[in-house]
C-alpha cells in the first residue's frame, strides 16, 4: 500500500509511503561535526590509501535479535562493495562486530566499550532507540560517530550529540502519521494500544494517537508494559475492556506472547495492527492462520522494491557461508549507513570522525548541490573527480538535514497471510 506526501499530512493510497523533505518540522540540535575525539585519525591527500574502521552495536541477542542477521548482513555486504573498489579509491573498510543486546540483558554495557577500544571512527547501531539512548553519550563523548540504521524515536532529532549522530531510518513522527491515518481510513473510530514503555514505544504511540485523533478517531485505552515483563494479561484485559474497534500492539519480541493471548481472548486479527518493532515472520512460532488479516507498518522499502539489492545480498550471504536470510528488515538501511560513512571519509580524505561527520550531509544530498548517483562506485568516481556526490540509497534517497535525520523515506504497509508471514498490502 502506498503513500506519497510532501506535506505534514499523509494520505494512504496503496502500500508504500514516500515521505518528502517538508513532512517534518525539525527542531535543531547540533549539525554535523562540531566536535572531535582525542584519538589521532588517519588523513590523506586525494588518491592516497585510507583505512576506515567501523564498529557495530547491533542485536545479536535480546528481544530484537531477529533484526541482527539482516542488519549485519547489510553492513558486511556494503563492506565487500567498498573493499572491492579499494584499488580505485584507496579506501578500505574494516568492521569490528559487536552486540547491542537489549535493555534487559544490557550487552551494550560491555560491548560498546570493547568496540570503542578498537579506535573505530563510527559505530553502526543500535537497532532499538531505547538501547541507543543508553550509550549515545558514551560514543559521541569519545568523539565517535553513532549511526543507526533503525532508530526511529523523535528524541534523537533534538539530542545534544555534538553533531555525531545520524540515522537512515525515518523518525516515528512519520510512521505514526501513516499508521494512525491508515487505521482511521480502514473505518475504525476507536483504537486501543498495548505499548512498550520505552523511548520507542511511547514515542510511536504518541504520534499514532495524534494522527488517529486528527482523523476523527479516539484512543480509548493505552496500557504499557516494561521490557522484561513476561505476562501481559493485565494489559490485554484493560484494552479489551475498552471495547475498541481496532488494537495496535507496539512491542518487540514480546509480540510472540501478546499476539496469541490477545487473539485467544477473542480478538479478530483483521482488526489488529503491528509496527516495525514486531513486524516479523511468525510461521515457525504460531499455528497457521493465527495472524491472517492482521496489518502493520514499518519504515523501509519492500523486498519487491529493492529486489536487485536483495538478490545481491542473498548471493553475498551464500558465498560467505552464512545462514540464508529469512527477513530483510533494515538491511537496506544498514547497507546505506556503511556506504555513506565510506563516501564521507573519501570526500574528507580522512578517517577522523569529525571530518567524516562534516561530509555526511553533503554526500547524502543534504547540501543540495551534488551530482546524483545510486551506487558506491558511481559516487566514489564523482568524488575522485573533485566533484560533490549525492548518494541516493537503497533504503531511500536519505538526504540528511542539519541534525542527521533523513528527510525522505518509505513507510510500508503489510498484511499477514495464512502462513503468518506478511506481504505488501494491496488494499
Amino acid at each position: 500500500m502506498s503513500v506519497f506526501t510532501r506535506s505534514r499530512k499523509s494520505t494512504v493510497l496503496g502500500g508504500l509511503a514516500l515521505i518528502g523533505a517538508s513532512a517534518l518540522v525539525l527542531a535543531g540540535c547540533t549539525g554535523g561535526g562540531d566536535a572531535g575525539g582525542d584519538e589521532p585519525a588517519e588523513s590523506a591527500a586525494p588518491g592516497e590509501e585510507l583505512s576506515l574502521k567501523i564498529g557495530t552495536a547491533l542485536p545479536q541477542t535480546g528481544n530484537l535479535a531477529f533484526l541482527g542477521p539482516p542488519e549485519e548482513a547489510g553492513v558486511a555486504y556494503a563492506q565487500s562493495v567498498i573493499n572491492d573498489y579499494a584499488e580505485t579509491t584507496g579506501l578500505d573498510v574494516d568492521v569490528v562486530w559487536g552486540d547491542s543486546g537489549d535493555l534487559d540483558n544490557k550487552a551494550y554495557e560491555t560491548e560498546v566499550p570493547r568496540v570503542l577500544a578498537e579506535d573505530v571512527s563510527a559505530i553502526i547501531g543500535a537497532a532499538s532507540s531505547g538501547v541507543s539512548l543508553q550509550f549515545i553519550d558514551q560514543v559521541v563523548g569519545e568523539g565517535v560517530i553513532q549511526f543507526s540504521p533503525a532508530n526511529t524515536s523523535d528524541q534523537f532529532t533534538t539530542y545534544e550529540d555534538n553533531g555525531l549522530y545520524f540515522r537512515t531510518a525515518p523518525s516515528d513522527v512519520l510512521q505514526g502519521e501513516v499508521h494512525g491515518n491508515f487505521v482511521a481510513e480502514e473505518g475504525h473510530q476507536t483504537l486501543g494500544m498495548i505499548v512498550l514503555n520505552d523511548a520507542y514505544g511511547t514515542g510511536l504511540a504518541k504520534y499514532i494517537q495524534e494522527a488517529f485523533e486528527a482523523a476523527g478517531g479516539e484512543v480509548v485505552a493505552q496500557p504499557t508494559y516494561n521490557q522484561g515483563d513476561t505476562s501481559f494479561d493485565a494489559q490485554i484485559s484493560e484494552v479489551l475492556a475498552a471495547d475498541p474497534d481496532a488494537i495496535t500492539v507496539i512491542s518487540f519480541d514480546e509480540a510472540k506472547t501478546i499476539l496469541p493471548a490477545l487473539i485467544g481472548a477473542g480478538w479478530d486479527p483483521n482488526n489488529l495492527y503491528l509496527v516495525d518493532g514486531n513486524m516479523a515472520s511468525y510461521e515457525a512460532d504460531f499455528p497457521a492462520g493465527l495472524l491472517e488479516g492482521a496489518k502493520g507498518t514499518y519504515p523501509g522499502p519492500t523486498p519487491q522494491q529493492v529486489q536487485d539489492f536483495i538478490d545481491g545480498l542473498d548471493a553475498f550471504v551464500e558465498e560467505s557461508g552464512d545462514a540464508a536470510l529469512t527477513d530483510y528488515t533494515y538491511a537496506p538501511e544498514s547497507y546505506d549507513a556503511t556506504i555513506l560513512l565510506a563516501l564521507a571519509a573519501l570526500a574528507a580524505q580522512s578517517t577522523d570522525p569529525a571530518d567524516i561527520a562534516d561530509k555526511l550531509i553533503e554526500v547524502s544530498g543534504g547540501s543540495g548541490d551534488g551530482e546524483k548517483c545510486e551506487t558506491y562506485e558511481a559516487c566514489a568516481d564523482i568524488i575522485l573527480a573533485g566533484n560533490v556526490a549525492d548518494y541516493d540509497g537503497v533504503s531511500s534517497p536519505v538526504t540528511f538535514n542539519e541534525v542527521g535525520d533523513p528527510t525522505e523515506g518509505f513507510i510500508n504497509i503489510y498484511q499477514y497471510g495464512a502462513d503468518n508471514t506478511f506481504a505488501p498490502y494491496e488494499g
